[in-house]
């Protein structure tokens, strides 16, 4: 019987696949010991648990697909089905295990963290509902998972906040993300906090919004300093922190460059190679008006809270992308792949032009 050449590589790989090395056992925090087996990557088995509550939103769907692909049986509590759907193909069979919860139900928490050796925290509110306030969600929720972490003998727990948690914050969104921040801490005291600046990818509420609402970035004229960072950074942060269990401290993430938004609104008036926005600067009191009005609508409008962040710069800290082992890339080297839908046919392929950065603001000046 002659055996082919590519069948005799098929079963090598397959013995391969099979063996066991020191390398392949690791502890967890808890002294757990856990093997990993499998070929590298989408089929692969690393014989953790995590939970990612918050899944659904724009960081937890990267993070999940990012902690798929390393064979990290993955639990994604959601509270649309539609929402979990997409979930379903980002890992092997059985690696990806979708659960309904409620952050008000301490029996859901804890049926979803139950069988979990790490648990990360993305659940949080940008705005208020009838159901939900600041406060609720982005502090007593985030406590009452910490809470049940610990008491679940979770051997891991990050919360991520955001760059601008303060408690003398005229946001009450930070403020609640800072309270969150300290109840996390009393409750599951080596808890991992990180603080990501804002966000920009496909789908994001930054470049997208811009490119389809940009009066209401030229609040404060435009001068408000943001540090935006990439998703795709701050979700393979997420993951790495896996392997740092000694990071139980607060990690500031930023984007790499400080900018304003009246750059971001002439970059995205560039790549998309629309014509600026004609339209006027909208004063603060008037802009609060109108969003106290929208507040009427079913669908999520701009908030009064939303117009108060607007006005604040972010916070001027050094980054900690060195301990979680990334290197943050700049908003340019990814705007046109976000925004090229929005160009118009006839100017789909032609070169990007980014306008002139502004100039360096000083520490002190910031």
């Amino acid at each position: 019987m002659i055996i082919s050449t590519s069948s005799m590589l098929r079963m090598q790989r397959a013995l391969n696949a099979s063996k066991r090395a020191y390398h392949d056992l690791s502890t967890l925090p808890g002294n757990k010991p856990v093997v990993t087996y499998g070929p590298p990557g989408y089929s692969a088995v690393a014989g953790k648990t995590v939970t990612v509550f918050g899944c659904t939103g724009f960081l937890g769907r990267y993070l999940v697909s990012k902690l798929a692909k390393t064979g990290v049986q993955v639990i994604v509590p959601y509270r649309e089905e539609d929402e979990a759907r997409l979930f379903k193909p980002m890992g092997d069979l059985g690696q990806i295990v979708r659960m309904e919860w409620d952050i008000r139900s301490e029996n859901s928490i804890a049926e979803c963290l139950r069988h979990s050796d790490i648990v990360y925290n993305l659940a949080g509110r940008e705005f208020e509902t009838k159901n939900f306030n600041f406060q609720s969600v982005n502090a007593v929720g985030a406590e009452r998972i910490a809470k049940i972490a610990a008491e679940s003998g979770v051997s891991q727990f990050l919360h991520v906040s955001h760059l601008n948690a303060s408690p003398d914050s005229p946001s009450k969104f930070y403020q609640a993300k800072f309270e969150g921040e300290e109840l996390v801490k009393a409750a599951f005291p080596t808890t991992t906090i990180v603080r990501p600046g804002t966000l920009f990818g496909y789908e994001d509420k930054l470049l997208t919004n811009m490119a389809v609402w940009p009066i209401w970035w030229k609040l404060n004229h435009g001068q408000t300093k943001i540090r935006p960072a990439h998703v795709m950074d701050v979700a393979q942060a997420l993951v790495n922190l896996v392997s740092h269990p000694q990071f139980s401290r607060t990690l500031s993430l930023p984007g790499p460059s400080t900018l304003t938004y009246e750059y971001l609104l002439d970059l995205v008036s560039s790549v998309t190679l629309q014509p600026p926005s004609q339209a006027p600067v909208v004063p603060k009191a008037i802009a609060t008006l109108l969003a106290k009005l929208s507040q009427n609508v079913w669908w999520p409008a701009l908030s009064p809270d939303e117009v108060t962040r607007r006005y604040i710069d972010d916070v001027d800290v050094a980054g900690d992308w060195d301990a979680v082992g990334i290197q943050p890339s700049e908003i340019e080297a990814h705007v046109i792949t976000y925004l090229r839908r929005y160009r118009s046919a006839e100017n789909f392929v032609r070169p990007t032009v980014f306008p002139p950065r502004p100039e360096p603001t000083a520490a002190g000046e910031f």
